[in-house]
């Protein structure tokens, strides 16, 4: 069987955001010249170490957007190139360009707007959309805890990851518990709340024949038989109880020649589970119920002898019952 979806295994590649500077984001920048001030004329007046009387020229210049080359527009700096470069860079170039313009300039650069490094989550939360990521390193728990978290009770609740190509999803309660699933995320990922996704179905002779929905957090073979109500004694061959399901090629890689893989990649696979035999219904309290899987019970072997029976029957039963008419 595969083994379950791991957070920490597969999402490992999350970059620590940097707060590095992206096209559309949004620039605050404020310019600081000594006296005598030639280029900025509003006046700042004391702070921190400062002298009796001492001041120095500001000027909070309007905020500066960039574009889709990659520049910003600073009044006697020019064209200053911005995007994949971090606000203390830009702060740098923007005072080079006006050293030999304004009285000893000081620079300040600050990301106001931040709309390239995000991530946007959606599905079953109380309020959807995109979340900046910051210097801080957003983790999962925090960007869901940031949109009002969670609509659903915890353990009826899925967690979908979507980077680049690659899909992951967990149960919400087992990230919870799992510090390590509690991964870091990177800009443009996507998270899908969902409410309880996941189902199995039962066809055959069993109590009921339908789709079945379960938690996130997993079910058992035999919780499942519980759930669909047990076999259907009258006509159910315990010793004929298959489960089928996709599993991954790798699990077969030891045991030979497998079947031909799906168009996704996965191998179909049929387990048998005799409920005859005692010591099933030990393993049946470990073995997982996946998604999609198909629950069949098949009949027992005078099962469709009777059905027959009852099928003659109902032939035979109004023959005999004209002819004694007729004779009468």
């Amino acid at each position: 069987m595969k083994k379950p979806v791991s957070f920490s295994d597969v999402l490992t590649n999350a970059t620590e955001y940097g707060s590095v500077i992206g096209r559309g984001d949004a620039l605050d920048i404020t310019v600081f010249e000594a006296p005598p001030a030639v280029l900025f004329g509003s006046t700042f007046t004391g702070g921190v170490g400062s002298g009796a009387g001492a001041s120095q020229r500001a000027a909070d210049l309007p905020a500066q957007v960039v574009g889709a080359d990659g520049r910003i527009d600073v009044p006697f700096a020019g064209q200053v190139d911005a995007a994949g470069l971090t606000p203390q860079q830009v702060a740098r170039e923007i005072r080079g360009r006006l050293a030999s313009k304004a009285h000893d300039p000081q620079v300040i650069v600050r990301l106001a707007r931040n709309t390239t490094s995000a991530v946007t989550i959606v599905g079953d939360v109380a309020s959807s959309g995109r979340v900046p990521l910051s210097t801080r390193g957003e983790r999962l728990l925090d960007v869901i805890a940031s949109v009002g978290g969670v609509r659903q009770p915890v353990g009826k609740t899925t967690i979908q990851v979507t980077r680049g190509a690659k899909v992951e999803a967990m149960p919400l309660e087992a990230i919870i518990k799992d510090p390590r699933q509690n991964v870091r995320l990177q800009a443009d990922d996507v998270v899908t709340v969902l409410f309880q996704p996941y189902s199995f179905t039962v066809l055959g002779a069993a109590r009921v024949n339908q789709e079945i929905p379960f938690e996130g957090t997993g079910l058992t073979l035999s919780q499942a038989l519980g759930r669909m109500g047990g076999l259907a004694d009258e006509r159910a061959n315990p010793k004929g109880v298959f489960i089928f399901r996709y599993e991954d090629p790798e699990l077969f890689a030891k045991e030979g020649e497998a079947a031909p893989p799906t168009k996704d990649g996965k191998v179909p696979v049929i387990y048998r589970v005799n409920m005859r035999d005692a010591k099933t219904l030990f393993v049946a309290q470990s073995f997982p119920i996946y998604n999609k899987d198909v629950i069949y019970v098949s009949n027992a072997p005078l099962a469709d002898f009777n059905k027959f029976l009852q099928a003659v029957s109902q032939i035979v039963y109004p023959i005999a019952v004209i002819q004694t008419s007729t004779i009468f």
